[in-house]
């Protein structure tokens, strides 16, 4: 009786075919639909997109975090976007993200908190031998061993919550990389002043100058700064471990770099050669001094005619991989993943140096050399 009606009403499977076909959307890899959640599998789940077939999400693209079960993250009859992955298989059915979409939104985040030269947190998960591995808003970071500020081994790193600012953040190249010691030497910096005499410890000599650490941060202390009289070499001056008394003469918070001077606190031309313990016992004498000359020099000086001249001053994979590959082809290009060996090469050159400062002027003098 049903099949006669169907028949008398002249509407065949092919006429229902193709009023599928009329109204079927079209999905290309890259886009960004709603779908629904309507069947969960132990690796995966199926989703209505508004396709003739149900879409398919495999567990490692569930999330830019690794999870164990798909109830990690998705319910039943949950409704949210999905990125298409992949275009239709033999089967019609179209292989989708949400890992694609958290990591979009990941970099567009992490590109404003650069803009915004913010400091951020985050736990050491891993070490390697070139540094420290951290995650940022899901991201794998990067922390060259030159950046990290610390004494201790990079393994017992790991657990430890750091302050870190950004050294660079490319999506393309899928880098990101942090400076555990552009952060330290920044909020430093905020509580140091030019002209400011400070106590610090010699920490490494070099042909060029002598590195002091000063409150966790170093600092260098350059050949042509240490004494008004010629120096062959730092050495001849100091020991490594020496206490120095020296005053701040620049702070470049940009490059993280803190410059020195006990030239300056020379009370005679050579007492740094001479007798290192007077310029210490008359180094705020002298830097009270020093900061009133530079304040004088600051000051804007009339011309004859009154006239004010102006004087013109004269840096792995930031992308978890999938734990286990997708049964179908995700057409994922892989040069695309972060490469942190890579990065780790790039900072193997600068591999037992201690400071940003010394990687950037062994580069230097080398060239000069």
């Amino acid at each position: 009786m049903v099949n006669q009606e169907l028949t008398d009403i002249g509407f065949t499977h092919e006429d229902f075919a193709a009023l599928l076909d009329k109204y079927d959307y079209h999905f290309s890899p890259g886009d960004i639909v709603a779908g629904t959640v309507f069947s969960i599998e132990p690796r995966g789940a199926l989703i209505d997109i508004g396709a003739k077939t149900a879409a398919y999400i495999p567990i490692q693209e569930m999330s830019i975090n690794r999870i164990d079960t798909p109830e990690e993250v998705l319910q039943s009859n949950e409704t949210r976007e999905f990125f298409i992955l992949t275009d239709e298989n033999e089967d019609g059915q179209l292989t989708l993200s949400i890992r694609r979409i958290e990591y979009m939104r990941a970099w567009e985040r992490v590109r404003q908190l650069q803009a915004e030269d913010a400091t951020v947190r985050s736990a050491v998960f891993a070490t390697n031998r070139g540094g420290a591995l951290v995650r940022i808003e899901g991201l794998r970071g990067f922390i060259p061993g030159s950046h990290i500020s610390t004494r201790k081994p990079k393994e017992d790193l790991v657990g430890e919550d750091l302050p870190l600012k950004f050294l660079e953040v490319d999506e393309d190249r899928n880098r990101l990389v942090l400076s555990h010691r552009r952060a330290l030497v920044e909020r430093k910096m905020n509580r140091l002043e030019v002209g400011e005499v400070v106590i610090g410890t010699v920490r490494g000599l070099k042909p060029y100058g002598a590195f002091i650490d000063i409150g966790g941060v170093s600092g260098l202390l350059h050949i042509s700064e240490i004494s008004h009289d010629h120096i062959d070499t730092p050495h001849s001056v100091f020991n490594v471990n020496d206490e120095v008394k020296v005053m701040i003469i620049d702070l470049d918070a940009e490059r993280g770099r803190i410059s020195l001077s006990t030239k300056q606190l020379e009370p005679e031309p050579g007492d740094m050669v001479k007798n290192p313990q007077v310029v210490y016992d008359k180094a705020e004498e002298m830097a009270a001094k020093y900061r009133e000359r530079m304040l004088q020099q600051s000051q804007p000086k009339a011309a004859v005619e009154e006239e004010v001249l102006d004087e013109e001053l004269d840096i792995p994979s930031a992308m978890e991989e999938a734990e286990e590959p997708v049964d179908v082809d995700m057409s994922i290009d892989e040069d695309a993943l972060v490469d942190v060996d890579a990065l780790v090469e790039v900072d193997e050159s600068v591999d037992g140096v201690d400071s940003v400062d010394e990687v950037e002027l062994e580069s230097e003098h080398k060239l000069e050399a």
